[in-house]
């Protein structure tokens, strides 16, 4: 008599062997993805003086990449949900591979820049959160899935750790497209770990709950207050994180701090982001979601006007960055735990997808911004004014945030503690 093949999901106080390559798979994944994207701020200035492009040139494509990601999401998750995410990471680490390299020949194309940041954006939806927190999701029991999802964002940082300072020393010793070229064979090599990676299939321990058209559900959603003020508020994180990523080395060479500086702080924001995404994704299973990821706006919008406060200095800015990773990605698990817990699993993904859509919009602005203002007056003041004026919005939006299900649909589970 055949038996039926063991649960994929982690037991209280184990992990099959099947789930554990998931996640260390998906962690290595996001990580090499994460790190790439966000130290590709260090070749800003580099590419500019070489291919004599202004820096809103730049901004451009790092800003068209991360709109990219965002409309192409939804997409990309619906063809994970159809073929699996394998495929589907295969696909788009060649994709985004092929936008790296093409940034070595940019400059003797027009609209060059422009096309290589599309292909780099329909690269990272693939391999970034989107695909594999919903595996990963799927793989496991809802009492565990803040924690694991926190897990996951948090690997997602260590690629940064090692990536952002290897990079200034690649462009430093070998210029900018040797080290250009070489990101991109680290983006094919995620093609090989993605082999790795096989669906496990829907979580029997998921609840079951109403089936709902999807037309339906986004009706629901978009018509919910607390939806629209996540949304709102998650534009606002966006907008924040890709312009530091993207201007804070430059903004420390215009302030005179040594060059290396700017990489080593992208490092320890994914350091100190590591352990920040982990221990949100602790809380969030405890405290209130909501509260706690206003929390984080917040404190990023103190710490961004504190910074700007005293002299910049290397000290400064490696405090400054420090204090940033710690609340760079901790708001995936709350964002995901408050979608799962406000809506249901039915389509999560959508949902999701929709919230994100509104971050990368944000990123959008920030890295279109940022290049924009720095040409109009040679600084980046007006763009760190920006950054405090929406991460207090987000704040007050965040915190006063509607988190009660729908009436017409039975809530998933009971709502959480407010925070104390």
């Amino acid at each position: 008599m055949s038996h039926p093949p063991a649960p994929t999901t982690a037991g209280p106080g184990r992990a099959a062997p099947g789930f554990l390559v998931l996640l260390i798979a998906s962690g290595t994944i996001i990580s090499l993805c994460m790190g790439l994207r966000q130290s590709l701020g260090l070749f800003m200035r580099p590419m500019t003086l070489d291919l004599g492009v202004s820096a809103a040139t730049f901004g451009f494509s790092i800003a068209l990449q991360n709109i990219v990601w965002g409309l192409s999401q939804p997409v990309v998750g619906a063809l994970a949900d159809r073929h699996g995410p394998r495929p589907v990471l295969i696909a788009t680490s060649i994709i985004y591979a092929a936008g790296l390299a093409l940034m070595v020949v940019a400059g003797a194309r027009p609209g060059g820049l422009a096309f290589a940041g599309f292909l780099i954006g329909i690269g990272i939806a693939g391999t970034g959160f989107g695909v594999l927190i919903g595996a990963v999701s799927r793989a496991t029991a809802p009492a565990k899935r803040t924690q694991t999802v926190g897990i996951v964002a948090a690997a997602g940082s260590l690629g940064t750790v090692v990536i952002a300072p290897a990079g200034q020393v690649l462009i430093g010793s070998l210029g900018w497209r040797p080290a250009m070229l070489l990101f991109a064979a680290v983006a094919a090599l995620l093609a090989v770990v993605s082999l790795a990676v096989r669906d496990p299939g829907r979580n029997a321990d998921v609840p079951t709950t109403v089936k709902q058209r999807l037309g339906d559900a986004l009706a629901e959603a978009l018509t919910h207050r607390g939806y629209l003020f996540m949304m709102a508020a998650f534009f606002a994180c966006g907008f924040q994180l890709v312009f530091i990523a993207t201007y804070l080395p430059s903004y420390l060479d215009l302030c005179g701090v040594a060059p290396g500086v700017g990489a080593t702080a992208l490092a320890l924001i994914g350091l100190f982001n590591t352990i920040g995404t982990y221990a949100f994704g602790l809380l969030g299973a405890r405290f209130s979601q909501r509260r706690l990821l206003a929390l984080i706006y917040l404190l990023r919008t103190l710490f961004i006007a504190a910074f700007l406060l005293v002299p910049a200095s290397a000290g400064s800015a490696l405090v400054f960055a420090s204090a940033m990773g710690m609340l760079w990605l901790g708001v995936v698990p709350l964002v995901t735990g408050v979608i799962g817990r406000v809506f249901g699993l039915g389509h999560f993904n959508t949902l999701y997808g929709i919230v994100f859509l509104s971050h990368q919009l944000g990123s959008f602005c920030g890295a279109l911004m940022g290049g924009m203002v720095f040409d109009r007056f040679g600084n980046y003041n007006a763009g760190w004014g920006a950054l405090i004026a929406v991460g207090l919005a987000a704040f007050l939006l965040q915190w006063s945030m509607d988190e009660r299900p729908p009436r017409r649909r039975l809530p998933a589970a009971p709502p959480l503690p407010e925070a104390a």
